[in-house]
């Protein structure tokens, strides 16, 4: 299934990470961390193809089980870059 973002959306696909990080707990440890399918015409901070870290819980589920829809507000910053 093909989606495409609206307004300030960011649709997100989740992925899974061995990062056994102490302070995320295990239930929340692979919801909120994802690479970026489709952006908004108002979002500026995030690609396409962007691996993004969001606010738990501030994810919309779409139909497919790991695709979901954040707002770019949610977004606490892009694995991997530096600057």
């Amino acid at each position: 299934m093909m989606y495409r973002a609206i307004m300030d959306r960011v649709i997100v696909r989740l992925c899974n990470t061995d990062d056994k990080s102490p302070i995320i707990r295990e239930e929340s440890r692979y919801r909120n961390r994802g690479v970026v399918l489709s952006v908004g015409p108002e979002v500026s901070g995030v690609k396409v193809g962007d691996e993004i870290i969001f606010h738990y819980f501030d994810d919309l589920p779409l139909a497919q089980k790991d695709v979901v829809a954040v707002r770019e507000k949610s977004i606490l910053g892009i694995v991997g870059e530096s600057g």
